[in-house]
């Protein structure tokens, strides 16, 4: 049995992963410190090491360093530290992996890991054979995110125009409404690029004050304005050479947006407080869930800064409008919310998939997560039943809906329509659908005067 050894103060996490490792036949022992991760590693003969890179006693990297490639290491991080989990993977390690992470993405680095040779430094910056075989999880993963969602027809076409513009260079601007995935849309760019072994660093410029943008973007130095008692790398620097996502580029102040413009322009940056130019060569993607155009023609938001962004866009679909994907990511978030909640909840029963298929999901991808999550949490048999669901899901569609910029009578025509074409015109299962009597589905289409 292959044994595994995990570094990781977080006991709770850490006995999470191990119980998930041990149902797929590893035999794991935890180590909350680095210095006892160092003791077991004397005590037993390990396949594979998995560690935080920061430990409150230890650094990642020293380990890494210290195995000099006998065992595979493959360290964990955040994104704000994924410039030294490269330098850890240049110091030898197998691949890093960011938290947080799915049990099936870690599977399939644990995977690579295992049947990958021997490694030493990667100080070189010529390809290697390991380097090959992560660039392999990569397609992996990739094949297994395709597996997962990419079955409507909306998400096809996303995913051909994701495989054309990501090899390139181009800037892409990622327009789609809240929780529809615009970050994952942009992780997987990245992956799907020939910078995918470099940082990906994402920039949530909604939540960034207008005064603080410039820092966070060029980084300062020490003692550069109040405030700034060390220095700091921005967000251009932490991304050089790789892939840097403006999440919400709307909201930044006409002030931040000429600053931004001309370090895209200028290809060079300095650190607030310095007179050193520093050259950065930096992938951009901008994601964003106004509509920019109009923001171009109501002055807010800058026109040559909008085309140097949007070299080419994509517009991520609604959940309501991918059909097909619904069940496979409901499934998807069942299995990881089963892993994180130690539960065992199999299924979800035939009324909760008939009321999931007539809501509309106004928060997308993310307010189904956040619904299965809650969902399974609650849940005390092996099926997830009605009961458990919020409220908002459980009341009648054609009365309750948001309408948007659709008349009531509209959105009425459009969701009977839809129904009626998912259930292949069969008029009992779409008013099961829709939650209304078949009665009141009849009168509704004689109102309308629809032609079906």
């Amino acid at each position: 049995m292959t044994k595994i050894l995990i570094i990781e103060d977080d006991t709770s996490f850490a006995q999470m992963l191990q119980k998930f490792l041990a149902r797929n036949s590893f035999d794991v022992i935890i180590s909350s410190t680095g210095l006892d991760g160092e003791k077991q590693l004397k005590l037993h003969d390990f396949q594979l090491v998995i560690t935080d890179l920061r430990l409150p006693d230890y650094d990642g990297i020293k380990l890494v360093a210290n195995l000099n490639g006998k065992v595979p290491v493959i360290v964990m991080t955040g994104y704000a530290e994924v410039t030294t989990a490269v330098r850890a993977m240049k110091m030898g390690a197998y691949d890093y992996i960011s938290k947080p992470f799915t049990p099936d993405q870690m599977l399939l680095v644990i995977d690579g890991a295992l049947n990958a040779k021997p490694i030493t430094s990667k100080e070189t910056s010529k390809p290697t054979n390991e380097q090959g075989n992560i660039n392999e999880v990569n397609k992996n993963k990739e094949s297994s995110s395709k597996e997962l969602i990419l079955t409507s027809d909306a998400t096809q076409k996303l995913e051909e125009h994701m495989v054309l513009v990501a090899p390139t260079d181009m800037s892409v601007l990622i327009i789609g409404e809240s929780g529809t995935g615009k970050e994952v849309t942009a992780k997987a760019i990245h992956q799907k690029s020939t910078r995918k072994e470099m940082p990906f660093v994402a920039l949530d410029c909604g939540a960034i004050p207008k005064e603080l943008a410039a820092s966070e973007f060029f980084g300062h130095i020490k003692g550069s304005f109040t405030g700034a008692v060390a220095d700091k790398i921005g967000s251009f620097e932490a991304a050089n050479g790789g892939t840097l996502l403006l999440d919400e580029v709307g909201n930044l102040s006409y002030e931040n947006q000429i600053q931004l413009l001309r370090a895209l322009q200028e290809r060079k940056i300095k650190r607030i407080g310095s007179n050193t130019e520093i050259q950065v060569d930096v992938r951009i993607l901008s994601a964003t869930n106004e509509d920019l155009k109009s923001a171009v023609e109501k002055g807010t938001f800058r026109e040559d800064l909008y085309h140097r962004l949007n070299e080419f866009s994509l517009q991520i679909p609604a959940l309501k409008n991918r059909h097909g994907d619904l069940s496979l990511l409901a499934s998807y978030f069942l299995r990881k919310f089963n892993e994180k909640l130690d539960k065992q909840v199999v299924d979800f029963s035939d009324q909760v998939w008939d009321i999931f298929n007539a809501y509309h999901w106004p928060g997308n991808i993310r307010e189904l997560q956040n619904v299965i999550q809650r969902a399974v949490l609650l849940s005390t048999t092996d099926k997830v039943e009605a009961k458990v669901l919020p409220s908002e899901l459980m009341s009648p569609v054609l009365e309750t809906a948001e309408l948007g910029s659709l008349s009531k009578a509209e959105f009425e025509k459009e969701q009977i329509v839809n129904a009626l074409k998912r259930t292949n015109y069969n008029k009992s299962k779409a008013a099961k659908l829709l939650q209304v009597t078949r009665k009141t589905l009849y009168n509704r289409i004689n109102h309308y005067d629809l032609d079906l």
